[in-house]
């Protein structure tokens, strides 16, 4: 093992953490500040107390170097926009008169102007803003934020590393501006922005920075030898800058591949790597690139991803390697801690052997700095913490908690006959419609309705025990009746019950299926002041009991009108979890499947003629490199088709999804074979239903017209303009009028007024169709 003077430079560090605080106090005080409750001097003093509770911690675990500028109000991309000038010009007026509220309407959106485009942040869960770029942007350092917090942390006496975006990162992240020349190339822009971040690194240097973080997670991705050329050239210009600090450059969440010798032979000190998963590669890549002789290595041995404990021995056995390859080796997780919740311990609830296999960011900030001082120090120093470990792995390997036998068996048992529908889609989609009798231009929901404070309270309640279930349920039961009236009276064709008893899409069935763990304090942001707690797969799925079908079958029975079965699929089921890493995670899906399935039989033999399987995950967990998706997409498709393969032909399989960028699923969302999908398309001005027309898509689908991630309210013109430019990709006989999601994170007073809209505008479409 490695001896004390062969690694005695290594440190622990991290390259972000979660920002929420333990009890969500980000959230409650932005939420507060929007609401008018609180002032932007308390908000700004919550999180900066937040800000200085996260770094004593980490410096408390023994984390040397201290990460700033990851602190976000909203979204780290936008707070770089921000911090390059780019703000789209039709929020300069608002960021102009108050920076703080012009910043949260690039994030909004107000009811007079649009917000900026939201999607996946890579293949996680977390959603970033997407810069609009133009070949007039201008773009001007403002490094006030990044300045500020480096400050607060170094008044701490603390050794801090400030984290920005990486330029070419951001820039390959960005889109044409409204009103850019087709084919207008953000990162054209390269040359323009170098300045700006050579201005902010000046800033920096002077406020006290030894070394700035520069994160290029877009380098994993497979990218042209022009994009290559320009991150050559961007670390090269950076790297000649005489009046900078010194540069660590990260990647994460794959292999660098062709990238890698880009920066290994960049003139930058350092370089921070993914060592976890397919990027363990890297090891083999540095030694195939020389190594970095004279560079710093951070190696991100630690899954910043997953929730499962550290394998010590093995990670020490990477770093152990890794000393030969650079000229000093420090230790980290594989990305930021943002994607996990923050402390295990906090888990009062979960059984104490599956408690000892967990590790949230308290957690693995410990695994870090046990890694880094065994490291330095050799194995024993930390013989204490390596005991512990191997019994933790041990137990968890053994356990009959993580394999179910008859779950197994019927999964080896399927067939490709259990995965197909049993006619093609012409003849279930001719039959549908008889069955059905729906208009043109069927009208819907995606599925929630907004979640009040007193739906919350009740189930607060129930779980307090200050209510008995049936008080519950009769609340839940008012909830349904009045958004099935409410539906009917607004003349949506294709109802839905609105999801009242439902927490989350996941959480609600993960609670209901053998194999999964909820807990109470696993919250991990999303978007914005969207927090989830992402359930734990921690064993082999099967379904008791049917989940959904009793608050079904009661809200058709309130209607003459059809009311859509919602369930979440296969793969969001997994990618909106934590999901067990010791078996591959196709058949893992196929067990998840097999458990929906018996689901959806359930709800079609209790009258349920319409059932939407959601699958918003399915473009976000897509493997970063083109080489790794087809197996993917392989037990991806199969998972759906698997779950909804049993219906008959005239039952309507519909799915859903959103917060992606849809154009390289296109054919696997034709592989899914649902006879309706909805999309979320509002932002985007309809770039979905192009994507389905240039492919060919023969199914019905719905590219919503109404953006619910903005309080905005959309007037029945614009839903009107939007459903026109969706005609011209989709025929009418085959379009639906949708959101562009659920309705959950809505008030009831936008949400009244905004699908009133939607309906007076399919129904205004209609009528120009019909000629009358």
């Amino acid at each position: 093992m490695t001896t004390k003077s062969a690694a005695a430079a290594a440190r622990a560090t991290v390259y972000g953490h979660p920002r929420q605080g333990r009890d969500r106090e980000l959230k409650k005080a932005i939420e507060g500040y929007w609401k008018g409750r609180v002032t932007a001097g308390a908000l700004r003093s919550t999180a900066a107390e937040l800000r200085r509770t996260h770094w004593r911690q980490l410096a408390d675990a023994g984390v040397h170097e201290v990460p700033t500028g990851d602190f976000s109000y909203y979204d780290h991309v936008l707070d770089t926009t921000v911090m390059v000038g780019a703000i789209p010009a039709r929020h300069r007026e608002a960021v102009a008169a108050d920076a703080l509220d012009g910043y949260f309407a690039m994030a909004r959106g107000t009811q007079d102007v649009a917000p900026l485009e939201m999607t996946k942040w890579f293949d996680t869960n977390y959603h970033y803003l997407v810069p609009e770029l133009g070949p007039d942007t201008v773009f001007s350092a403002d490094s006030s934020k990044q300045v500020a917090e480096l400050r607060e942390a170094l008044a701490l006496e603390l050794t801090a590393r400030p984290v920005l975006v990486g330029p070419v990162t951001y820039l390959l992240l960005a889109k044409p501006a409204p009103g850019a020349a087709a084919g207008f190339d953000p990162l054209t822009l390269l040359d323009r922005l170098l300045p700006v971040y050579a201005e902010v690194l000046a800033d920096l240097r002077a406020a006290g920075a030894e070394w700035v973080q520069l994160d290029e997670p877009a380098l994993v991705q497979d990218r042209t030898p022009a994009e290559l050329n320009a991150a050559a050239r961007a670390y090269r210009d950076l790297g000649a800058l005489t009046d900078r600090p010194r540069l660590l450059v990260a990647s994460y969440f794959d292999r660098l591949g062709d990238a890698l010798p880009v920066l290994a032979e960049a003139p930058v000190e350092g370089l921070a790597l993914d060592f976890t998963g397919p990027a363990a590669a890297h090891l083999e890549g540095l030694a195939a690139v020389g190594g970095l002789p004279g560079k710093r290595l951070v190696a991100g041995v630690v899954d910043g991803r997953n929730i499962w404990v550290n394998d010590l021995e093995k990670s020490l056995a990477t770093l152990g390697t890794l000393l030969g390859l650079a000229d000093r080796v420090d230790v980290s997780a594989s990305c930021s801690l943002l994607h996990v919740p923050l402390d295990a311990a906090a888990e009062k609830d979960v059984d104490p052997q599956i408690l000892r296999w967990l590790s949230f960011a308290k957690q693995k900030t410990a695994e870090i700095t046990t890694l880094a001082r065994g490291l330095s120090r050799g194995t024993d120093a930390i013989a204490g913490e390596l005991a512990a470990n191997r019994a933790a792995l041990a137990s968890r390997a053994g356990s009959p908690i993580t394999r179910n036998p008859a779950v197994r068996a019927r999964a080896g048992a399927v067939t490709g006959a259990d995965a197909r529908r049993s006619q093609p889609y012409a003849e279930r989609a001719a039959a549908q419609r008889a069955h059905l009798g729906l208009p043109l231009l069927p009208t819907t929901t995606i599925g929630s309705f907004p979640q009040t404070d007193e739906l919350r309270a009740a189930r607060a309640d129930l779980r307090a025990g200050r209510t008995d279930t049936a008080g519950y349920e009769e609340r839940i039961r008012n909830e349904i009746r009045e958004v099935v009236a409410y539906q009917e009276k607004t003349g949506v064709d294709v109802l839905v019950h609105g999801e009242p008893e439902r927490n989350d899409m996941v959480q609600y069935f993960a609670e209901q299926l053998d194999g999964y763990l909820a807990t109470r304090h696993g919250w991990v942001q999303s978007y914005g002041t969207r927090y989830v707690r992402p359930p734990i797969l921690a064993g082999d799925i099967s379904r008791p009991e049917p989940m959904t079908v009793r608050w079904t079958s009661y809200a058709q029975s309130l209607t003459s009108k059809p009311v859509k079965g919602m369930l979440t699929g296969p793969v969001t089921m997994l990618a909106w979890s934590f999901v067990r890493d010791d078996q591959p995670l196709g058949e893992t899906a196929r067990q998840v499947a097999l458990a929906l399935r018996d689901e959806v039989n359930d709800l079609e033999a209790a009258g349920t003629s319409v059932i939407q399987v959601d699958e918003p995950a399915l473009r976000e967990t897509l493997p970063l490199r083109a080489a790794d998706r087809p197996a993917y997409l392989d037990w991806a498709t199969e998972a759906f088709r698997l779950a909804t393969g049993g219906v008959r032909p005239d039952t309507q399989i519909h799915t859903h999804m959103c917060y992606a960028e849809f154009g390289d699923v296109v054919q696997a969302i034709d592989d899914l074979d649902a006879d309706v999908i909805s999309l979320e398309a509002a932002r985007s001005h309809m770039q979905v239903a192009r994507e389905l027309a240039a492919h060919g898509y023969p199914r019905e689908a719905g590219p919503g017209v109404w953006d619910i991630h903005s309080p905005r309210v959309p007037s029945a013109g614009e839903a009107a303009a939007l459903l026109r430019t969706g005609l011209e990709a989709i025929p009418a006989e085959r379009l639906w009028v949708n959101p562009d999601c659920g309705l959950k994170t809505r008030a009831w007073p936008e949400t009244r007024a905004s699908l009133e809209n939607l309906v007076a505008a399919a129904r205004t479409v209609r009528e120009e169709l019909s000629g009358s």
